[in-house]
């Protein structure tokens, strides 16, 4: 039997434990395989459509979120288990990982769980508390979601820091969602929004904001905020400046979830150190996959072709065989909707047109997600 273990209840970890069982399946004269699956949230979150879920009424919970243990029920109890529960440490010689695991009463229980791969796929949360990753369960994050769809149904001014991809969304959603009944700013550090990406993004992204009466503020660095005593937060610029806002919502930086490995697995800024394999680097038969490695930079590309590689080389150590380096991905794809009506990106050097991107994502995907969880999308 190879014990196959993943820490993670997210787009990396879900599509790596479906592909992995599903190829044991197929693949002829490989050891039995049993795959367990450790995460802090009891449902998978596409948070892919956690911008429009911010405008209280477009998207329900079940929408968002489904059942992670559902999905994997059909592979039957010798092949698969679902532990509910964090990782804390990893003991890479006795090939152990520790797991803080929930119990029925809502404590946790400290327990060791043997393996002989161990696939680490646990992504990152953003700097500050907000619903747009997990905030370490699913019922915190459920919280977190509601709590803000209160505050910005709510408000009448609302300012948006961070003008990337999840800024402009965002900022375009409660625009749409909420018209001219609310002023939205948003903030940018940079000389315009989406300040990475090509010169057409930034235009069409400037000019579908415009349309949806978003306020725009170029070269604003946000030094600090202070919660004020009516509910209220002042933002503080470099400058000096203040701004008064009922909603302060910040989308920039994230941080990765690794805080249960040694200094000596993780780069300069805690994402976990791989090689060509994705191994992680001084411990045999570990493995990092997604945001928390240091691979490469984050896309929905990158997230399938590193777990399509992993679930690949799993299968060669069940075989015997040995494994494959991975093949970085050189696809740059990048779109982003500026509410249901706009949306602006690019394939590799080539403009994507709006209509096509509105058709591709104007449910953010949120069709994909039953056949994300039960398998069948792989």
């Amino acid at each position: 039997m190879v014990n196959i273990v993943i820490v993670g209840g997210s787009f990396s970890a879900m599509g790596t434990a479906h592909r992995i069982l599903q190829k044991a399946a197929k693949t002829p004269g490989i050891a039995d395989v049993k795959v367990t699956l450790v995460s802090r949230d009891s449902h998978f979150y596409w948070n892919l459509a956690a911008t429009r879920a911010t405008v209280q009424g477009k998207i329900s919970d079940e929408q968002i979120f489904q059942s992670i243990p559902e999905g994997f029920a059909k592979y039957g109890s010798d092949k698969f288990q679902f532990l509910l529960g964090s990782a804390t440490g990893v003991d890479v010689q006795g090939k152990n990982l520790t797991v803080a695991a929930r119990t029925t009463g809502g404590g946790t229980e400290e327990i060791s769980v043997a393996y002989n791969v161990l696939i680490l796929a646990t992504g990152t949360h953003t700097k500050v508390d907000s619903p747009y990753k997990s905030r370490g369960t699913t019922e915190d994050t459920k919280e977190a979601l509601h709590q803000m769809q209160a505050r910005v149904k709510d408000a009448k001014t609302i300012v948006v820091a961070g003008a990337g991809p999840t800024g402009v969304e965002l900022a375009g959603e409660i625009a749409d969602g909420y018209g001219s009944s609310k002023k939205v700013i948003l903030l940018t550090g940079s000389a315009s929004v989406l300040s990475a990406y090509t010169s057409r993004m930034i235009t069409n992204a400037t000019k579908y904001l415009g349309i949806l009466g978003v306020e725009i503020r170029t070269s604003s660095v946000v030094e600090t905020t202070n919660a004020l005593p009516d509910g209220k937060t002042e933002v503080v610029f470099a400058t000096g400046q203040k701004l008064t806002t009922d909603v302060y919502i910040p989308t920039y930086g994230v941080v990765p979830n690794s805080s249960y490995l040694p200094a000596d697995m993780l780069d300069e800024r805690g994402f976990i150190d791989v090689n060509d394999y994705l191994v992680v680097k001084g411990a045999k038969d570990v493995y990092a996959i997604g945001e928390v490695s240091n691979c490469e930079p984050m896309n929905f590309i990158s997230l399938e072709a590193q777990s399509k590689h992993m679930a690949n080389n799993a299968i060669l150590i069940a075989s015997g065989k040995p494994t494959l380096p991975y093949k970085k991905n050189s696809v740059k794809m990048i779109g982003v909707c500026v509410s249901k009506n706009y949306a602006t990106g690019h394939f590799n050097s080539i403009p994507l047109p709006s209509f096509l991107l509105i058709r591709l994502r104007k449910v953010y995907f949120m069709d994909w997600l039953p056949g994300r969880v039960d398998g069948s999308g792989y």
